[in-house]
């Protein structure tokens, strides 16, 4: 640690674009007082000494259930399965929902004569590490001198439903053990019913402790089932005792003796499931628990290992920097635990890692997480493109309802597809380039898999409508040119302006891939879409600095608009124009302003980052690298908050556009008609022997930058 805040530093000191001494120095004391040190290998990040206050936790999903870590020893804070809405609580729209806690346990200890349950303060030694590589939360503790616990959570990759618990005791002198697996309801839930079974066969018997709930407004019936494992003989096992505490909690609990130098192990593995992916979410809980006992804990682990280790055959390997390297696999492991391949599922800005942005998709998704997804894992990409396809009539339903033709996508996206936009912000009314960005990801999908089936039957009837609203929503001057009036930007500080950067170079852009995709699948372009393209206005300063919008004149903006047209866009590609941009709105950003640190989000800084690497500029490019994500680590994970000092974690968001300044910044890959190319060739910071992108793409390239 002590490496990167030197160099930081220094940095903020030596730079033509520079911060102050103050500002330099606030960097530095926050890095030093508000992030963790870890000394951990580059695939596990530890945390000891936790300040329960001051937690944030990490969290294990395998792109359908999500298990958010707790400061309490073998709880979590809380459990979200994906694709279960239902309105209620913030903003009077479609919110995903906490589901049942059925990772969560209480765990009584008996030993000379008195009996404990284990809590944070009868506790010691207590250390939580997550191992990325096989995607687990391993926690250690003590309980006074009279045994130790280990405690790994995970939520199985090949089983998208269900999670496991491995635990292990170790006593140091003799004791009783009573462990409860616990079943919760959170409050949201309503009508809960409980059930105890047993599955009885002559080798085994499976107990099978089940909750069954209606959503707040009954919309979604959900069911979870969970069961113990043993590693005893079938007729050796613990006797169970089940208990019912109230409608919104019940336990199965077993009493276990344990000599002195006894270590005992089992398992608990537990099923979600809801009608949003089952008619039948109650049976068909049990089954998938059922299915989880009898393949047992040893090929549960081990399919769950193989699918990762598949998953990390594409990967982003930085040699010669071990902090930059575990960094790079946080950010990784987050994305690739929020999505799954083969669903109708987008991504949130917070993935799975709680309700956050009440679980909407945004345009985070298609510009920020999906082009690292897209590079590295075709397949785990076309999840969201599923997810656009399938809302593709409401979106066009949306467009009609507002005077347009085509196809409007919702600012925020709920499970249908319908706006979800809480309607104090105006972001749901008027950022239209939403629209835009969809289209966008759509053609980069094409690009990069050559799947013409898949652009016949998704891709194209996507991208038609988005051009058809493009050519709806433009207005024809009295100059002879096309403007997009009144919106807002994705400077989204910018409200209710006309001809927005972004968004005319977003409209521009996918106008030319929609003409494309026709071309290439035999059918004839509208031509107003060319005649659209061709004449919409990107706005100038006197100066030829690109003009955020027509009534811009140098205000705050809170992330990168124009710096878009060139990256990710090639809109803006004369390098004087790309550098007098980035100069100009590089001052202008929230973050660089006094008094509003901590207003930008983190993928805001990207974007700079990536457009200096290309041009050379090493160290300005490192720094805002740096930035992009450093500022935003929370304790005691380093997990990714909004904005610097922030505190709503995981902001998958910024770990998009933080692997994007290592792929399309300093390896110099871009997406392009011939596939994934190495376009640029940026020096690396000094800091670093190679950077090398693995698996890329359909063929699993590699590419390799050296210093």
């Amino acid at each position: 640690m002590t490496s990167f805040i030197r160099r930081s530093f220094q940095f903020r000191l030596g730079m033509p674009l520079m911060l102050d001494f103050q500002s330099a120095l606030g960097f530095f004391l926050a890095i030093t007082f508000s992030v963790p040190v870890f000394a951990q290998n580059e695939w596990q990040i530890e945390a000891k000494n936790i300040d329960p206050n001051k937690y944030f936790g990490v969290t294990v999903a395998n792109g359908m259930v999500g298990l958010v870590s707790s400061p309490n020893p073998m709880q979590v804070k809380e459990v979200v399965l994906n694709g279960a809405f239902d309105t209620y609580g913030r903003g009077r729209v479609s919110n995903i929902m906490k589901v049942f806690s059925f990772a969560n346990m209480d765990f009584l200890v008996e030993a000379n004569g008195q009996g404990a349950l284990l809590n944070r303060d009868n506790i010691s030694n207590f250390a939580q590490t997550l191992d990325m590589k096989n995607a687990k939360l391993i926690t250690n503790f003590d309980y006074k001198g009279i045994l130790s616990v280990k405690h790994e959570m995970m939520a199985l990759r090949h089983l998208p439903h269900t999670a496991m618990i491995n635990v292990e005791v170790s006593a140091k002198q003799a004791c009783d053990i009573i462990p409860a697996s616990v079943i919760e309801s959170p409050d949201n839930l309503k009508d809960v019913k409980n059930f105890y079974a047993e599955i009885d066969r002559p080798h085994i018997v499976i107990p099978l402790m089940t909750s069954v709930a209606k959503s707040p407004t009954g919309r979604l019936t959900l069911a979870v089932s969970n069961s113990f494992l043993f590693d005893e003989p079938h007729g050796q096992e613990p006797r169970l005792i089940h208990e019912e505490w109230d409608n919104n909690r019940h336990l199965l609990k077993f009493r276990k003796k344990l000599q002195a130098g006894q270590t005992y192990r089992f398992s608990v593995i537990g099923s979600v499931i809801s009608t949003a992916q089952s008619a039948d979410p109650q049976n068909e809980a049990e089954r998938m628990t059922i299915f989880a006992a009898l393949e047992k804990k040893e090929r549960l682990l081990q399919r769950h290992q193989d699918a990762w280790a598949k998953l990390w055959e594409s990967d982003i390997i930085v040699e010669g920097d071990p902090e930059a390297q575990r960094d790079i696999h946080s950010a990784i492991y987050h994305l690739y635990s929020f999505v799954r391949e083969g669903t109708p599922y987008s991504l949130s800005p917070m993935g799975l890692s709680g309700l956050g942005y009440n679980g909407h998709v945004f345009w985070d998704t298609e510009l920020w997480m999906y082009p690292p997804l897209l590079t590295l894992h075709p397949e785990l990409a076309k999840s969201p493109m599923e997810y656009r396809f399938k809302s593709l009539e409401a979106a066009k339903a949306n467009a009609v309802a507002y005077g347009y033709r085509g196809a409007k996508y919702p600012w925020e996206g709920d499970d249908t597809g319908q706006e979800g936009t809480p309607v104090w912000a105006l972001s749901g009314p008027f950022e239209h380039h939403i629209t835009g960005c969809v289209g966008y990801a759509v053609w980069k999908y094409y690009q990069v898999t050559k799947d013409k089936a898949w652009l016949e039957a998704k891709g194209y009837p996507i991208l038609k409508e988005v051009a058809d609203f493009w050519a709806a929503r433009v207005e024809l001057g009295k100059d002879g040119k096309y403007h997009i009036m009144n919106v807002v930007c994705a400077d989204e500080w910018a409200e209710n302006v006309d001809d927005n950067a972004f968004t005319n170079g977003i409209a521009k852009t996918v106008l030319g891939y929609a003409a494309q995709a026709a071309t290439v699948l035999g059918k004839t372009p509208d031509p107003l879409w060319k005649t659209v393209a061709d004449n919409i206005v990107i706005l100038r300063f006197p100066d030829g600095t690109t003009r955020e919008h027509a009534t811009y004149n140098g205000e705050p903006i809170k992330q990168a608009d124009v710096n878009l047209l060139s990256y990710p866009l090639s809109v803006v590609t004369d390098p004087a124009t790309v550098r007098k941009d980035l100069d100009y709105y590089w001052k202008t950003l929230g973050d660089n302003i006094p008094g509003r640190k901590g207003s930008s989000p983190a993928m805001a800084h990207g974007i700079f980052s990536i457009l200096n690497a290309r041009l050379g500029n090493t160290e300005t490019a490192y720094m805002q690298y740096l930035d992009s994500y450093k500022p935003n680590a929370a304790p005691p994970f380093g997990v990714l908050a909004e904005t610097a000092g922030g505190t709503n974690p995981y902001f998958a968001t910024g770990a998009g556009g933080f692997l994007q300044t290592l792929i399309n910044g300093w390896a110099g890959l871009d997406i392009t008609d011939e596939g994934i190319v190495q376009k640029y060739k940026p020096k690396l910071p000094k800091y670093w022997k190679s950077l090398t992108i693995k698996g890329v793409g359909v063929n699993k390239a590699n590419f390799t930058v050296k210093n």
